[in-house]
């Protein structure tokens, strides 16, 4: 089981938000400072969200760059407006490893066979889970595909790693959605669970059903001795 701290972009600052709501900020640092303390503790990966650029449509290459600077052997995944291959290698050539993609994924039928044949395992799917349907543009609109059909759909595509997202428990301390990440880690595909994830008891439950990994955001803050 892998932890992999989270960075949130809003501006010029690393915050965390409820739930991914824009209007409840729950911390704010300036980005090179939150950043420097969360590359100190040396995670063996780093997800880094551009919010901005997710709510806007267009992720901050050069914000990407700082950010792979600052990380030097840390790698980055990144997501956040990934919104067309261009910009997708132009994350991977700013210094990413991975870049998760979500909305551009399921803009249309051939798209995310398009992705993976450009991107092979670089790509990681993101399912952004709010009331059984996957969120898109910045979880700011929902769709009609439940995650059972994103999963299958992605298995037929190739994909080889989920970033799955319980929406309402993201920001909220309240643990993460078992059920869910149980359910979509018995496609065999590899799972990254986000959302509500909080200590060594959620990694470890997270481990017995079959996640690779956990992004953790309000929790790593509070490893950090950081009060919301």
């Amino acid at each position: 089981m892998q932890l992999i701290p989270a960075i949130d972009l809003l501006g010029d600052f690393a915050v965390r938000l409820e739930r991914g709501d824009y209007d409840r900020v729950l911390f704010r640092q300036p980005l090179d400072e939150f950043l420097a303390r969360v590359v100190a503790t040396q995670p063996a990966l780093i997800h880094v969200v551009d919010l901005q650029g997710a709510r806007d449509g267009a992720l901050r290459t050069e914000v990407i760059a700082r950010c792979a600077r600052t990380a030097g052997a840390i790698p980055l995944q990144v997501s956040g407006g990934i919104r067309t291959l261009d910009v997708a290698h132009s994350v991977l050539a700013a210094g990413a490893q991975r870049v998760i993609l979500g909305t551009a994924l399921w803009a249309d039928a051939d798209a995310l066979t398009t992705y993976v044949d450009a991107l092979g395992d670089r790509l990681v799917a993101a399912l952004d889970v709010r009331d059984g349907v996957l969120a898109v543009k910045g979880w700011l609109a929902s769709t009609q595909l439940g995650v059972d059909e994103a999963v299958q759909r992605c298995r037929e595509a190739g994909v080889t790693r989920l970033h799955v997202t319980a929406i309402a428990r993201d920001g909220t301390m309240s643990g993460p959605d078992l059920e869910l990440y149980e359910r979509v880690c018995a496609s065999g595909l590899k799972v990254v669970a986000a959302g509500g994830v909080r200590d060594d008891g959620d990694l470890a439950a997270l481990a017995a059903v079959g996640c690779e990994a956990a992004v953790m955001g309000v929790g790593f803050l509070a490893r950090l001795g950081i009060t919301l």
